[in-house]
């Protein structure tokens, strides 16, 4: 997922695809646990994504309070 791509969704928007992402990494977890995981870089990009939304978030928070 593209930070550009993030940019352009709504606070709402963010904060649903931050806790899909957020589900979407329990499910993996749990599949790693039980030796299900077919490909465990999934886990390191997926938090990376949760990263990016947190850190625009962050951004748009910070613009609203500001104007």
């Amino acid at each position: 997922m593209k930070a550009k791509e993030l940019r352009e969704l709504s606070l709402p928007e963010l904060k649903e695809k931050l806790s899909q992402l957020r589900e979407e990494l329990f499910n993996l977890r749990f599949q790693k646990t039980i030796h299900r995981l077919e490909n465990p870089l999934k886990i390191r990009n997926l938090k990376r994504d949760i990263a990016r939304v947190l850190t625009i978030l962050k951004e748009k928070e910070l613009n609203l309070r500001k104007g």
